[in-house]
């Protein structure tokens, strides 16, 4: 707490207590009255101090730099609070908290079974700082480009959005581990990087996102959080942005006066007739950030993914002809979805003909029958579902990476030949994540 909300007199107050949570090899407890400390716990506190920029007493540090040598060098055994088989990413976060004081050293890593690809992300993200800051590991420079590889792979970019594609194994909770939390220390190995400099703004903007009603999940996860944005703007945006910025696309233009607008604004610019270049110049102090994006309407032919997939189907409940729609027919619509990434407020949205009744609605004529069976799998549930005349909509306050499936069921009343717009899964409020799918065109018989 004290990080995050950067209390100098908050955190001197704690390293005052601090040695009352020291058990007696010198790892720090999570209580006073507590029996064994924690190494995890131990090397948070250090790290946390060191990247901070704050100072831990003589005393207490030393004591815990060296349980935590120990620790690693396997003098000093310490469980985990869970019967797994977690001590080599344990070890990775203690020699990560070492090499921060200049202790880390090469031979500490003989202890350690050396498997990147198969580590979570948060050991994976240790593992590669431990290759910057420790001189002397053999075949370092190799090493080091196949972590970066690995954190590449890992990482999911779609639009502006940033996730992981190992969210469902780094969720670590008995190691004081998020996915939110890896989100925020990925940027820390990154700032200094050339070869990741175009990626460090979708990076960050990617653990921003993550923020749900102005923090971060786990009280760790936004004290890394306040350094890492702090880190990020001493480096990126140490002037502030003055003057104006003026964009302009064919004969269509737009202006931005920064002192009227510090926290910047859209501008939409129409289409030129024909093939033309978008030219934005600032003139003023700072630099400013940009993001662009294309808007058109351009009929879908063919699914679009970029985030989610979706897929659609049609099952005859009563059928006076097989194979065709006749009014009066039921039928079970079935959509399956497939997310890439963890998202909050996530809505589904599916056109029915204008010829067609969702069942289930309770109005009348309504049958109840009809709509038993309908099935709901994935680890989703939906805050609000709207059966209106135009189309099926289901609204999520969190979607997790997966899939999961919804069903209705309509009757049809109208005969005629009906078009339909697109099948549509969209983040509410990063709608770069979404997915389409086209619809044919529905016949119905009289």
């Amino acid at each position: 707490k004290a990080v995050a909300l950067r209390d100098a007199g908050m955190w001197n107050s704690v390293m005052q207590a601090l040695p009352s949570y020291l058990d007696g090899d010198g790892l720090a407890k999570y209580f006073p009255t507590c029996i064994r400390g924690s190494d995890v716990l131990t090397a948070y506190i250090l790290a946390i101090a060191h990247e901070a920029e704050w100072t831990i007493p003589d005393g207490p540090k030393n004591k815990m730099l060296n349980a935590l040598k120990r620790f690693v060098e396997g003098s000093l055994i310490v469980n985990s609070s869970l019967p797994t088989a977690d001590v080599s990413i344990r070890k990775i976060t203690a020699i990560e908290a070492l090499s921060r004081y200049g202790i880390a050293a090469p031979k500490m890593m003989d202890s350690i079974d050396i498997d990147p690809n198969i580590w979570p992300t948060s050991a994976v993200i240790d593992w590669y700082m431990v290759l910057k800051r420790v001189n002397g590991i053999t075949d370092s420079k190799k090493l080091l480009e196949e972590t970066d590889q690995i954190l590449r792979s890992r990482l999911n970019f779609q639009g502006t959005r940033m996730g992981f594609s190992t969210e469902q194994m780094d969720w670590l909770w008995w190691l004081m581990v998020s996915v939110d939390q890896n989100a925020v220390k990925m940027v820390f190995p990154i700032l200094d990087n050339s070869e990741w400099k175009e990626d460090v703004p979708r990076v960050v903007r990617g653990a921003l996102q993550r923020l749900r009603k102005g923090h971060w999940d786990l009280t760790t996860a936004n004290a890394w959080g306040v350094l890492a944005m702090e880190k990020f703007a001493k480096q990126f945006e140490k002037d502030p942005v003055t003057g104006a910025t003026y964009s302009r696309l064919g004969a269509a233009w737009s202006k931005l006066e920064w002192k009227d607008t510090p926290k910047g604004q859209d501008a939409l610019l129409a289409w030129p007739k024909g093939r033309d270049e978008l030219i934005v110049t600032h003139k003023g102090g700072g630099k400013p950030w940009l993001i662009v994006q294309s808007l058109a309407a351009i009929p879908l032919k063919k699914p679009f993914s970029s985030g989610y997939k979706v897929k659609k189907s049609w099952a005859p409940l009563t059928q006076k002809v097989a194979g065709k729609w006749s009014v009066g027919d039921t039928a079970r619509i079935t959509l399956e979805i497939e997310a890439q990434m963890d998202m909050t407020w996530v809505v589904v949205n599916d056109p029915i003909p204008a010829g067609v009744s969702i069942l289930g609605t309770g109005l009348g004529r309504d049958s109840s029958i009809s709509t038993q069976g309908e099935k709901k799998t994935g680890r989703v549930w939906p805050a609000f579902e709207e059966r209106s005349f135009e189309a099926f909509r289901a609204y999520y306050e969190f979607a997790p990476k997966g899939n999961w499936t919804v069903e209705y069921t309509v009757r049809f009343n109208n005969s005629g030949t009906f078009i339909l717009p697109t099948t549509r899964v969209e983040a509410l409020y990063a709608p770069e994540q979404m997915g389409e799918i086209p619809n044919n065109n529905v016949g119905i018989r009289q």
